[in-house]
């Protein structure tokens, strides 16, 4: 069996919500779907797919470190965060091409299932407190045992540029821990809560918050400050006593060394679609256990990163929770008329060739996009930038 096309689209659904997948065909009849993780990268990425399509056509699928090692390689300077993408969705093509060839669910061939459905936790928003607790509220009816919502923003626009909010440090946590304490309330003490700082906040600030939240007993802090330098987990590791995810905007293993091997993180938060595809986070999940550090993968995109992250929860003893934004199934079905199972809070692979999810090239012809964009962006009260 031998690769013979790799094609990405860039795709919209009917709510607006955009996706970059790639497919990769074979000789022998079966294909594979991967996704991108940076979207609004997508032009640059399409070319790097197209320029790694050289190496990965004519190979066998089967090979998959070969091809990884190959394609992260083979330029001489390592794969850049343009490049981890491309490779993701290859990578993940693969192995759904794998599980097909040989009629089992990929999970089965990463050596699970060693449970049988992964807990997740949806995406919760409000605009207010009341907002967010409602909504939290309905998800708890609807059957989900855990609730997420992130650093809140403190204004309106107030700048000229469109797309430009506020946030302002201080006032931000304040709101963050008064609504932590009401949410805490409101949805008992048995439902999880995980709180996405979304690397918004300075050291200082995240200390001072976290110190104030540690009573309402969060089930993490996700992306408490920026990434670049995974060194500076150390200080924030002795000043909080909260456990800490992060690592969702880290390319390929190396940027983890720091951070297991010093226990530095209580939840690796890997990205399938960025970090260099499931070959490179079996890698991350097995060396993060060693340091009983359990995984949460980041999946804020559509079904086929579902399907992948679930398939490595299937298969990975380390588990702490699935990101799940929406319920499989509940969106996209357009586009992705096949998608992973969800009930009750709980998401798993279906007993099916491959990873369990299927997507409508004809459909994708007329929700063609642009995979071109800038996230919201965020000010602080005095002009200065700080993370969305």
């Amino acid at each position: 069996m031998k690769v013979t096309q790799i094609r990405s689209f860039s795709v919209q659904d009917e709510g607006g919500r955009p996706y970059m997948i790639v497919r990769v065909d074979t000789d022998a009849g079966h294909h594979g779907l991967g996704e991108v993780g940076i979207r609004n990268w997508g032009r640059a990425i399409g070319a790097a797919i197209e320029h790694l399509s050289e190496l990965v056509i004519g190979a066998d699928p089967w090979e998959t470190e070969r091809l990884w090692q190959e394609m992260f390689r083979s330029g001489f300077f390592p794969a850049d965060k343009v490049y981890t993408c491309a490779i993701s969705a290859i990578d993940i093509a693969l192995w759904d091409i794998k599980g097909k060839s040989v009629n089992m669910p990929t999970y089965k061939l990463m050596g699970g299932p060693v449970r049988n459905k992964v807990v997740s936790y949806p995406h919760v928003f409000g605009d207010d407190a009341e907002e967010l607790i409602a909504n939290s509220l309905a998800a708890v009816e609807a059957g989900w045992k855990f609730v997420r919502w992130g650093q809140p923003e403190t204004g309106a626009a107030g700048f000229e540029t469109p797309g430009i909010s506020t946030l302002e440090p201080v006032e931000s946590m304040k709101i963050a821990i008064d609504r932590m304490g009401q949410l805490r309330e409101a949805v008992g003490p048995d439902i999880q809560m995980t709180f996405d700082v979304h690397t918004r906040l300075d050291t200082a600030h995240v200390v001072q918050m976290c110190k104030e939240m540690e009573q309402f007993k969060p089930f993490f802090i996700e992306d408490p400050i920026r990434s670049e330098n995974q060194g500076s987990y150390r200080n924030l590791r002795r000043q909080i006593n909260l456990p800490i995810a992060a690592g969702e905007q880290w390319a390929s293993k190396w940027p983890f060394r720091e951070v297991i091997e010093e226990d530095l993180i209580d939840y690796a938060r890997i990205d399938l679609c960025i970090v260099g595809g499931l070959t490179e986070a079996l890698k991350i999940t097995h060396w993060a256990e060693t340091h009983y550090i359990d995984i949460v993968p980041h999946n804020p995109l559509g079904p086929v990163s579902a399907a992948a992250c679930v398939a490595l929860c299937m298969a990975s003893s380390n588990v702490g929770v699935q990101e799940m934004p929406q319920r499989p199934g509940s969106y996209a079905t357009d586009l992705f008329p096949q998608q992973i199972e969800w009930a009750d809070g709980y998401s798993w692979s279906p007993d099916t060739p491959g990873l369990g999810v299927e997507f409508d090239i004809d459909a994708a012809e007329s929700a063609a996009v642009d995979p071109h964009g800038w996230p919201p962006r965020l000010r602080r009260n005095d002009g200065a930038i700080t993370n969305w």
